[in-house]
C-alpha cells in the first residue's frame, strides 16, 4: 500500500467523531459502572452530546397521575432526571434528547419492547404528552439556563419498525411528531427539533413521506434523523447472534439516498442529517463488536460519514445495557466501546484516534479508503491508517513538504491489532471467565491499550518517507513532528548506549590468604 501526500493539498474531510455518543436507557445512568465507563470515555475521547432511550420510561419516574376526591391530578418528578443531567454536565456532556418511550399511565396500549419493557404505543391523550414534554423542557431551562436551547430534540425512535411503534403506523407517528414539535416550539422557537429516526426498513420512503407531511402541515424541522447499521441478518447460537459485515460502499450508497431525498425538496434542501445510531451489528449480543475487525471497519466509516451527515452517534459508549437482559458474561458482543470493568475494546481506540486527529488539525491533505492524513501547517503531520483485509500490509507513505535534507523528525505511532491490543483474545486464552477475578481483570486491561513506538526520521529534500507494517484488521494513529534537540551540557545519548553495552573485564582475583595489612 503506497500513499503519496502533498502538504499543500486540500482534501475534503468532515471529522465529526466527537459530536454525539449513544447510551443505554437513561435510567442506567444512575448506576456506578455506567458512570465509570462514561468517565473513561470522556477522559480518553470526549464527546459533546449523548443520546439514548427511556427519557419518559417509568424507571425515570417523571410522569405521575392519580385521583384525589374524584379529581385527576398530574405531577412531574425530576429527581432522577436532574441526577442524570447533573452527571452528564460534570463530564462535559449535553443530552441529545430522544422523546420516548411512553409512560404506562399515559399509554394507549400494553405493547412494550426490551427486557425493561419500554412502552411503544401512542399516548391516549396527546395533550398530556405535549404538556409533559413542554414541562420537562421548562424545568431544564430553569435549572441549566441558556445552554438548554442548544440541546437537540428527536421525536421517538425507529417508528418504521412495529416493535418500536405500534403497527409502525406512519400517520400516528406523524401526529406524534406534529404535537411534539409544536409543544417544543411553544416553549421556545430556539429549540431544534427533528425526526423521524428511522432504521433500515423503507427508510427512503419514510423520510420522503415525513417531508411531505411537514410540507403539508407547514412544519419546518431543524434536522432529519436516521440510523445506520452494516450487517446482514443474524445467525442465532445460544445467547449470541453472528452476522456478516456488509460491503461498506453499500451502506454509504444507502445514506446518500437520504441526502438526495431531502435535497429534492427546495424548502428542505441542505437540512442537516444526524445519524443518531450507527454500528456494525444492530443486536447487543454480536461478538463482532468486541473485535479488532470492528475497529478497523469503523475507521473507514468515520473517515466518510461526515461527507453527507452533520453528526453520527456510535451505539453505544459502554456495555451497561439491558435491551435483551442483563449480560451473562464479561465479553458478550455488547454494543459498547467499553466492556465491563472499564476495559476499552479495540473500537474505543478508533474513536480516540480520530479525536486526536481532529485536535491535531482539521486541514486534511490526503484521504482514501484506508487512510486519512492531516497537516498542522507547521511542519507536523498526523494520520490514521487501517487494514480491513485479512492479510498483513506494508504501508509506505511519502509526504511532499518543505523539509530540508537531514532535518530531524520523530515518528510516534500507536498500534491496535490482534497481537498488541486485543483484550478479547486474552480473555479467551484465560478460559473465557464469565465473571473474571480482580487479577484476571488486571491482566485483560493490560492487553487493552495500543502499543506506542517512537522512531527518529531524517528528512530528504522536500519530502518525508514513512514505512509501517499493519497486521490484518490493524489500526494505527501516527504523528510526525519536527525535533530540535535541546540537551543538557555533557549529555550524550549515543554515548549512553555505547557505554551501557560495554562490560569491563578485570583479571580474576588470585586465590590465597587475605592480608590484614
Amino acid at each position: 500500500m503506497k500513499i503519496k501526500a502533498d502538504s499543500k493539498a486540500k482534501v475534503n474531510f468532515n471529522n465529526k467523531v466527537d459530536y454525539c455518543i449513544g447510551t443505554g436507557r437513561m435510567g442506567l445512568a444512575l448506576t456506578k459502572e455506567y458512570y465509570e465507563e462514561l468517565k473513561l470515555t470522556q477522559e480518553e475521547i470526549g464527546f459533546s452530546h449523548i443520546r439514548g432511550h427511556g427519557l419518559f420510561t417509568d424507571d425515570m419516574a417523571i410522569y405521575h397521575e392519580y385521583e384525589i376526591e374524584g379529581k385527576k391530578i398530574i405531577e412531574y418528578n425530576y429527581t432522577y432526571l436532574d441526577r442524570v443531567l447533573d452527571m452528564y454536565q460534570s463530564l462535559g456532556l449535553a443530552p441529545f434528547f430522544e422523546l420516548g418511550f411512553m409512560p404506562k399511565s399515559m399509554a394507549s396500549g400494553e405493547q412494550a419492547i426490551f427486557y425493561w419493557r419500554g412502552n411503544t404505543t401512542p399516548p391516549k391523550d396527546y395533550k398530556s404528552w405535549a404538556d409533559m414534554v413542554a414541562a420537562m423542557l421548562r424545568h431544564c431551562v430553569e435549572r441549566y439556563g441558556e445552554q438548554v436551547y442548544d440541546w437537540p430534540i428527536e421525536v421517538w425512535n425507529e417508528p418504521n419498525l412495529p416493535g418500536f411503534w405500534k403497527d409502525a403506523n406512519m400517520e400516528e407517528y406523524f401526529k406524534l411528531f406534529e404535537v411534539s414539535f409544536k409543544a417544543v416550539k411553544k416553549v421556545s422557537k430556539r429549540f431544534k427539533v427533528g425526526g423521524p429516526a428511522v432504521c433500515g426498513v423503507r427508510d427512503e420512503f419514510w423520510i420522503r413521506s415525513f417531508l411531505d407531511f411537514c410540507r403539508k402541515k407547514k412544519l419546518k424541522p431543524d434536522f432529519v434523523t436516521r440510523h445506520h447499521y452494516t450487517t446482514e441478518m443474524p445467525e442465532r447460537s445460544g445467547h449470541y447472534g453472528y452476522q456478516k459485515l456488509s460491503e461498506p460502499e453499500h451502506g454509504f450508497t444507502n445514506l446518500q439516498t437520504s441526502r438526495d431525498a431531502i435535497d429534492s425538496y427546495p424548502e428542505f434542501k441542505g437540512l442537516p442529517i444526524h445519524i443518531t445510531e450507527f454500528n456494525t451489528s444492530y443486536i447487543p449480543n454480536n461478538p463482532v463488536h468486541d473485535t479488532n475487525i470492528n475497529a478497523a471497519y469503523m475507521a473507514q466509516q468515520l473517515s466518510r460519514l461526515g461527507d453527507m451527515n452533520e453528526s453520527y452517534s456510535y451505539w453505544t459508549f459502554g456495555d451497561v445495557f439491558e435491551e435483551m437482559g442483563v449480560p451473562f458474561s464479561q465479553f458478550h458482543g455488547g454494543f459498547g466501546l467499553v466492556a465491563h470493568h472499564c476495559i476499552p475494546k479495540p473500537t474505543f481506540w478508533t474513536f480516540a484516534f480520530f479525536k486526536k486527529l481532529k485536535k491535531f488539525s482539521e486541514k486534511c491533505i490526503y484521504r482514501d479508503d484506508a487512510s486519512v492524513i492531516v497537516s498542522d501547517g507547521k511542519g507536523g503531520f498526523a494520520g490514521v491508517i487501517w487494514n480491513i483485509s485479512g492479510e498483513e500490509k506494508d504501508v509506505d507513505i511519502t509526504i511532499g513538504c518543505n523539509a530540508k535534507k537531514d532535518d530531524s523528525f520523530v515518528v510516534l505511532s500507536e498500534l491496535v491489532d490482534e497481537e498488541v491490543c486485543n483484550p478479547l483474545k486474552v480473555w479467551h486464552d484465560l478460559g473465557e471467565p464469565k465473571y473474571p477475578s480482580d487479577a484476571e481483570v488486571d491482566i485483560i486491561k493490560k492487553a487493552s491499550r495500543p502499543l506506542l513506538k517512537s522512531n527518529p526520521l531524517s528528512a530528504a529534500a522536500g519530502k518525508l518517507a514513512l514505512s509501517f507494517k499493519l497486521g490484518r484488521y490493524g489500526l494505527m494513529y501516527f504523528t510526525v513532528k519536527p525535533v530540535e534537540f535541546k540537551g543538557d551540557a555533557g549529555y550524550d545519548y549515543e554515548k549512553i548506549e555505547k557505554v551501557s553495552c560495554e562490560i569491563i573485564k578485570k583479571p580474576a582475583r588470585k586465590s590465597g590468604k587475605r592480608s590484614n595489612s
